[in-house]
């Protein structure tokens, strides 16, 4: 069989009047993630290293903030679009690995919450999902909690 692996990688400021999702799970917190969607920048850089495993270019491309039809929709709804077009081309995805780049909240309550709803949306079993947290030490905007990065590697398989 043939594999492949794409990278991506997403960061949102942190903003007031807006719930903070990652991994299609909300997370109890008094500021979320900017975005023209509903800002889940996890599930942004997974959609990324999807797209780019299968070599079918990028968020941007396929839901552009432009597009009204994109504004505010759960960012589980653009994946399970990505997960459809990147079967049509013959491939699906058989492993994810994400870190979660954020000084503030603490993630750790809600990691094994975060892996179940990603494995589940990609229809994958939970020890197909990694998802990691890290902090910056206090270093530039994210060690100033000013927003949350996220950096993801997609394996894809060929179905056929």
């Amino acid at each position: 069989m043939t594999t492949r692996s794409g990278i991506g990688f997403d960061v949102h400021p942190l903003v007031e009047n807006r719930p903070l999702f990652l991994g299609g799970i909300e997370i109890p917190y008094e500021r979320g993630l900017a975005g023209h969607s509903d800002g889940d920048g996890l599930i942004h850089a997974v959609i990324d290293a999807i797209l780019g495993a299968a070599a079918l270019g990028d968020i941007g491309t396929h839901f552009p903030s432009s597009d009204d039809r994109f504004k505010g929709i759960a960012s589980t709804e653009l994946l399970l679009q990505t997960l459809a077009v990147v079967e049509q081309t013959d491939w699906r995805v058989i492993f994810v690995d994400a870190t979660i780049l954020a000084e503030r909240p603490i993630l750790a309550p809600h990691m094994s919450d975060i892996r179940r709803s990603l494995a589940a949306a990609l229809r994958l079993p939970s020890d197909g999902v990694n998802i990691k947290a890290t902090t910056t030490d206090g270093l530039g905007f994210l060690g100033r909690s000013e927003g949350i990065g996220t950096l993801a590697i997609a394996t894809v398989e060929r179905k056929t």
